[in-house]
């Protein structure tokens, strides 16, 4: 299944059931009305940074956006092609193709505190990238192809089986190096005031 066209019905129906307003949304994420009346509408499909916040917001885990109606309390084991099901973001602007699929390692999981995905990134000849910045940590392991991490003023180029931890509050962006695919595993943890 692709999950790009419940995101917006999900956040849609989050919101609406917490009573609160888009205006309202939009203030506390930073982000504009009409960003998110068509990420709601499934126009736009938000980058990860937006969409933690939008998560945040809500007092929502970011999996919630990508969970399937089953909920296990237990260990959760993703076989080989469980993880088959993507969705896909542009991890930049919001009018940027989409390059980069999301296979998450855990939609059964309730109560999760981290959200395990593996990346398959597309080529793209990009060079210019917005940094984007949210609350919280993500680890990442290269496992196919190269890797560039923009952190703050810092770029880290990570090969095949190199790994990076670091806190979202600091601007980043994550891109495969050199406009090459490349495939890596990310655990991203965002905190949830309740």
């Amino acid at each position: 299944m692709d999950y790009t066209n419940i995101i917006g019905e999900k956040i849609k129906s989050l919101r609406t059931t917490k009573e609160i307003s888009i205006d309202e949304l939009a203030e506390s994420t930073g982000l504009s009305v009409e960003q998110i009346k068509r990420i709601e509408d499934n126009i736009d499909i938000p980058s990860l940074a937006p969409l933690i916040k939008i998560a945040r917001a809500l007092g929502v885990r970011l999996g919630t956006f990508l969970d399937d109606q089953t909920n296990e309390d237990g260990p959760v084991v993703c076989r080989k092609g469980d993880a088959d099901d993507t969705i896909s973001f542009s991890n930049n602007a919001s009018d940027a193709r989409q390059h980069m699929h999301y296979h998450s390692l855990s939609k059964a999981k309730s109560d999760r505190h981290m959200d395990p995905f593996i990346i398959d990134i597309d080529e793209n000849g990009e060079t210019q990238f917005s940094l984007s910045a949210h609350e919280g940590e993500e680890f990442i392991m290269v496992l196919k192809g190269k890797l560039e991490v923009e952190y703050g003023k810092k770029k880290y180029v990570l090969g095949e089986g190199d790994t990076i931890y670091y806190d979202s509050i600091v601007p980043h962006h994550v891109h495969a190096y050199g406009g090459k695919a490349a495939r890596i595993l990310a655990v991203v943890y965002t905190p949830i005031e309740l």
